[in-house]
Formats: structure tokens, sequence, C-alpha cells
């Protein structure tokens, strides 16, 4: 194969030659010619991205708005939007997207999703709904995953009025059937928006259209409801779910421990913990987190550091919140020793606690003589990247001076 390639090469070097040598004509070259290489064209992405004049962003993006490689390209279509969004050029925005739906890829739904939610970051929700709106004239199809990327941006803009009329919209016309995704999307809308009682009802209407919850309706109605302190309603919630064979997860069991812990109920939360072992159901890093929190809370130190070491024997290694917790509620026990450790190992990792944290530890061993742990978190405090504000780095010092 290659002597081949060879061959041909050679044949056509060889016929180049003898034309030009055959030929009267004579080639003239100048000093420019021969400075200036071949020029390469710099790829639409690359100018893309270093382009930061929204004018010309918009115009370079839309004389590629055929080439594949850029409108296919999720995140140099978010990045895009974004900054004409901050530059305040929403017109801009409108006529990109716009353009974009009447051309081949705008008779893809995905594409078109794409679009609704390009819009809906950029704060355009009605050209969002009216994209969906819009769809069969541009001749794409409708489905149920077009749909709740409309409810997605609705619910993120958090208008009330514009949520529950294109709701009303959906469920009376479009031929589209929700799903147990709309369900959620609907449910966890009202929850945010301080409104569970309106969730239920829709869960209770949605249900015996055949649509039925799952988990995730269960456990955000349960979450809303310990948030709002209405504990008798979010534990009537998590009956009703076992009561319909519907189980609780990890983050079920999390939103119930969660709340005990902000009661001060911190041996109701720890025991908890071991009913979730009991079901098969491994508590992670948060829950590990919530009981340790709420045992420092309520003053027991001591249990704290003890679920602190049942979380390294099942096999799991502390986050920078758990270090962050200890770290602060050792300080304040006094215990500077194991504050100083948690210190230096979650430093070590990179994850950098709060500089108030920093201060009380740094303190706390000036004034108990252990200058040599002082300097070391220094040290690493001076690791940091990005390194802390100047003015912080000198308060931190200062401990040292004092000693």
């Amino acid at each position: 194969m290659l002597s081949v390639r060879l061959y041909r090469r050679l044949r056509t070097y060889t016929t180049i030659s003898s034309s030009i040598t055959s030929s009267n004509a004579t080639i003239d070259f100048t000093a420019n010619d021969i400075k200036k290489p071949l020029g390469v064209q710099e790829p639409a992405l690359i100018k893309l991205k270093a382009e930061r004049n929204p004018d010309k962003l918009f115009h370079l993006f839309k004389a590629n708005a055929h080439n594949r490689l850029v409108i296919e390209n999720q995140f140099a279509f978010e990045d895009t939007v974004s900054r004409l969004a901050g530059a305040g050029r929403f017109d801009y925005i409108e006529e990109l997207l716009e353009h974009q739906k009447g051309l081949k890829q705008g008779r893809r739904e995905g594409f078109v999703m794409r679009i609704i939610m390009l819009y809906g970051k950029a704060g355009m929700v009605k050209h969002a709904v009216n994209t969906f709106k819009d769809m069969d004239v541009y001749g794409c199809k409708r489905s149920v995953k077009s749909l709740n990327a409309v409810l997605k941006v609705l619910a993120q803009a958090g208008d009330l009025e514009a949520f529950v009329s294109f709701f009303g919209d959906v469920r009376c016309g479009f031929d589209v059937k929700l799903d147990v995704v709309s369900l959620n999307i609907v449910i966890d809308a009202f929850c945010r928006m301080g409104m569970p009682d309106k969730a239920c009802v829709v869960m209770v209407e949605m249900e015996k259209t055949g649509i039925m919850p799952d988990v995730i309706t269960y456990t955000t109605l349960i979450s809303a409801f310990y948030k709002l302190n209405r504990a008798e309603i979010g534990n009537g919630i998590w009956n009703l779910m076992v009561m319909k064979g519907c189980l609780p997860n990890l983050a079920t069991f999390n939103a119930r421990v969660q709340f005990l812990v902000s009661k001060g109920r911190a041996w109701q939360a720890n025991s908890l913990m071991g009913m979730m072992r009991y079901l098969g159901i491994a508590p992670d890093e948060v829950t590990f987190n919530l009981v340790i929190k709420g045992f420092c809370r309520a003053g027991y130190i001591d249990m704290a550091k003890r679920v602190y070491s049942a979380l390294h024997d099942e096999g799991y290694k502390p986050n920078a919140r758990i270090y962050q917790t200890m770290m602060h509620y050792l300080c304040k026990e006094g215990d500077f020793d194991m504050a100083y450790t948690m210190c230096k190992n979650s430093m070590e990792m990179n994850w950098f606690p709060s500089v108030d944290s920093i201060y009380q530890l740094l303190q706390g061993l000036q004034t108990t003589g252990k200058i040599s742990k002082a300097r070391f978190i220094i040290s690493l405090v001076h690791k940091r990247i990005p390194s802390f504000p100047a003015k912080q780095l000198r308060i931190m010092e200062s401990f040292l001076e004092k000693s």
C-alpha cells in the first residue's frame, strides 16, 4: 500500500515538473510571496470564545448559523447567549434564536428544547413559552419533553401567575400528555414558591388522571412541609407514601434527619440514621454531617466525635462541610488539638475552612502555647490558591506576633 502511494506522489511530481520545464512561462516570486506562508483560517469556535465585543459576537455567530460545529456545540450556544444577555443585547439573542428556529435544525425537538432553555437562561420567559407554542409552525412535533422544558423555565423564573397560566393551558390543549416528570416540576415549583398545599392538590388531581407520584414527588413535599415547621403534614405524607408502596430513599431520610436536627433532636436523628442502615439505605456524607452538627449544637461533642469515627469505620471520607462543622464546634469546646488536626487535614486537601474558624483556631493555639502548630497552619494558609486577601493574612499572622 505504501509503495502505491509513493508511486502516485512521484508520478504527480514528475508530471508537474515536466509541464513547468516544457513551458516558456517564467515564474516570478516577490519578497512578500516568500515571507507569507499559506494562511490557515482560525476555527469559528475559537473566534466565538475569544470575542468580547457583543456586536462582533452577534455577527460572528450569525455568520456560522449553518456551521454544524457551532450550532451543535451546546457550550458555544450557552456562552454566546449568556454574554449577550450580560451586555443587555436581548434583541441580538432574539434574532439569533429565531433565525435558528427557521433553519433545518429547528425541526428537531431536542434542538428546540435547547432554544427554550436558552431563552429561559436569558430571562426571556415569554419567548420560551412562545417557542413551545409555535413549534408546529416550524414543522417540529411537540412532546412531553419540550413541555417539561418550558415548565422548568417558568419554575426557575418564579413567576407564579405565568406558571399557573401556562399549566392551565397545557392541561386544556396542545394535545400533549403530562408525565411524572411534569408532575415533579410542578410540585417543586409550588413548594419553592411557598405553596406546598397547592402542590398537594395538584398531586391528587394528577393522580386521578393516572399519573402516579414517585419518591421524588413525596420527598419534595415532605421536605417543604418540614421546612415550614409543619411536621404533622410532612409525617402524614411520609406515611401515605409508604402505604402506597413507595419506599423512602436517601434524600427522603436526609430531609427528616435535617428536620430533627433543626429541632434539636439529635438523638432521634442518630436513631433514624441507624434505621437507614437496618433498611439497607447507606447514609451519605450529608447524613453524617447533619447528625454531627446536631450533636454539636446540643452540646454532645463526644457523641459528635463518635459519629465522626463511625464515618471512617464505614469507609466514608469527610468532606469540606464535615471538617468545617467539626472544627468550628471543637474550637468552641476548647479542643484545639483535634481542631488543629481537622484544619490541617482539610487544608492539605485544598478545602479551607471559613476565615472566622481559622481565626478562632489560631487564637486558641496561641493562647494555649501551641505556637508551632499555629505556624504550620499559617504556612498552609499561604499555599491557598487563590490566596486570601492581604488584610486577612495580616490578621492571621498577628496571632503569631502576640505570642
